[in-house]
């Protein structure tokens, strides 16, 4: 599985978590450190940079296809994939624990404001999909289902940036030793029809 993650080798840390490590077998594994977030602002008024993002450099358009899986037990308990111009303006997409259940989730932040949005999908446990493509200055985001399909979860929009980084990111706003596994990362050209695939 490792050799899916070639991507990641000039990666470097944002907040590197306190304990993490890489294997053939299984991949990355991190735990989080003590309430570590990404958040800008908006409803809560809080500023939030401090998770734990694996970032790696990309300047093309692209389609990036996450596998993971994490141990979620505690509020916005959270993992999946990011990309990032600065502390202001980054789309992160995975799954976020939130009143108990688990969500695929998506947060966009531009210009220093963050907003929220959640698909409710109830006790998912196992190696989960997300998928992002970045096209046309734009940002689609997707999960892959139950049925074997990817789902659209957002349009956003995120202008082309030649500082952009690309990776895996977790954190754990209540608690620490959040616990994440990265089995796979896969960077491409831009998907040829990303909003309407089957």
């Amino acid at each position: 599985m490792l050799k899916e993650l070639k991507f990641l080798e000039t990666a470097v840390w944002h907040c590197e978590p306190p304990s993490w490590s890489v294997s053939e077998e299984a991949g990355l594994y991190l735990e989080t450190g003590n309430k570590t977030d990404f958040w800008q602002d908006t409803y809560y008024g809080f500023h939030r940079d401090d998770g734990h993002f694996f970032g790696a450099s990309i300047e093309a358009d692209f389609t990036a296809t996450l596998e993971f899986e994490g141990f979620y037990k505690t509020l916005y308990d959270q993992a999946g994939l990011m990309i990032r111009r600065d502390h202001n303006n980054w789309v992160k997409a995975g799954i976020e624990f939130s009143d108990k259940v688990t969500n695929f989730s998506i947060v966009v932040t531009r210009s220093g404001r963050s907003d929220w949005s959640v698909i409710a999908r109830p006790n998912v446990s196992g190696l989960q999909k997300v998928r992002l493509t970045h096209i046309n200055a734009a940002v689609l985001a997707h999960y892959l289902g139950e049925d074997g399909r990817w789902h659209l979860m957002r349009v956003a929009d995120f202008p082309n940036d030649t500082k952009m980084q690309l990776g895996p990111m977790a954190c754990s706003p209540q608690r620490e030793g959040f616990a994440a596994i990265f089995k796979s990362l896969h960077v491409t050209l831009p998907i040829s029809s990303p909003l309407h695939e089957e």
